[in-house]
């Protein structure tokens, strides 16, 4: 499953110092962004059994990566606003516990300045990052050895992660992400499951209908008329999985919807969203990180895509449908219509349209609620 690759080394030489210290890996991007980091953390795993690997996250990813079994150490940035002596304590603190590593290697992901300091900052003698149009005053400076990839428009965005260590002869030929749940995170998502006093027969299939950014979503009218047809016709239950801050829309959502799902909004961490997402036979939602972690755990999906390009981000297989309106605007790459922050590749997509072009996988994961009648008969 090798897909395009194009990477220049813009500076340094291909080969990486012999030296053994731990390796620093920076990724400062959304919950979705790390998750897609996955495949790169494993190439370095593998590649340096014997070597420490320390990752950098922004906090609210930092459970996915304290369950990653190639990670060793964990550093998070929590953005949360201080008062200017507990900010410098604060900071004081990230830098005793960045140094204290001894990374021999830094790898930066993206082109933020954060990162090109954390990097410098950690002491890393080798750093590597992907070269910016816009560093070239001090940023690209900072680091050892700059990669250029290329043709990344037409890529699955976790292969552009493992674009900045393929000139080094670190490469994967399959990009898909995966995310072992440990038997701690299963256990605590049957704890929410009795809690919700959701049966886990018949099958349970995840609803994730909200993002970080208003242009992605769907609305929740569709989403209802989607949910009902669902539940009319399949053999399942449903759960609504969000942030705390998204649970009073998903009760809106319930609300609408004549057959109610079950509110798992605000009920569960990032680190344990995996184990409950691996519980059900089917995703379905908008493109946000929950689809990338679901599809991680192996659980089927259905994509709904608006103005993003699923090209980058759509999870890869078959047992993953992309959804989208096909508009020949789509996709645009633009923060709704006009900046308007609505898009209408989403707000023209009608709930029939999406149930007709999801009917293939739903007759593959679920069953329809007319042979399981038949089937009662039988017995």
């Amino acid at each position: 499953m090798m897909e395009v690759e194009t990477a220049q080394l813009l500076k340094g030489t291909p080969s990486l110092s012999k030296e053994n210290g731990p390796i620093l890996l920076i990724q400062l991007g959304d919950i979705g962004d790390v998750v897609l980091t996955l495949p790169a953390i494993e190439v370095l795993g593998r590649a340096f059994p014997k070597r420490s690997l320390v990752v950098c996250v922004r906090e609210h990813a930092r459970e996915l990566m304290e369950d990653c079994p190639f990670v060793h150490h964990v550093l998070s940035i929590n953005k949360q606003r201080r008062r200017i002596p507990a900010e410098l304590a604060h900071q004081h603190r990230f830098l005793r516990d960045l140094r204290k590593h001894g990374c021999a290697l830094a790898i930066e992901l993206r082109t933020g300045t954060r990162g090109a300091v954390i990097a410098l900052l950690s002491g890393a003698r080798t750093r590597i990052a992907r070269f910016a149009k816009d560093g070239t005053l001090w940023r690209n400076r900072v680091f050892t050895h700059l990669v250029r990839p290329t043709r990344e428009n037409i890529q699955y965005a976790a292969q552009h992660n493992l674009n900045i260590m393929a000139p080094f002869g670190l490469s994967e030929t399959d990009p898909r992400p995966n995310i072992s749940v440990p038997r701690r995170r299963r256990k605590k998502a049957e704890a929410i499951f009795y809690k919700a006093q959701i049966p886990r027969d018949p099958p349970l299939v995840a609803i994730h209908p909200f993002s970080l950014w208003k242009y992605k979503e769907w609305g929740l009218i569709e989403m209802a008329a989607l949910l009902d047809r669902v539940q009319a016709e399949y053999h399942c239950n449903l759960l609504i999985t969000g942030a705390p801050n998204e649970r009073t829309r998903a009760k809106d959502l319930i609300g609408i919807c004549d057959r109610k799902p079950y509110n798992l909004a605000g009920e569960t961490s990032i680190g344990e969203l995996p184990a409950i997402l691996k519980a059900c036979s089917l995703f379905i939602g908008v493109d946000t990180a929950a689809l990338h972690i679901a599809a991680a755990v192996g659980t089927p999906t259905v994509g709904i895509f608006g103005p993003s390009s699923w090209t980058n981000w759509a999870p890869r297989g078959s047992d993953h449908l992309v959804v989208k309106k096909g508009l020949p605007c789509q996709p645009c790459s633009q923060k709704g219509c006009d900046g308007s922050e609505e898009s209408r590749c989403l707000t023209e997509l009608t709930a029939q349209e999406v149930y007709t072009m999801m009917t293939k996988i739903l007759d593959t994961n679920l069953v329809r609620r007319s042979e399981v009648h038949c089937m009662g008969e039988g017995g």
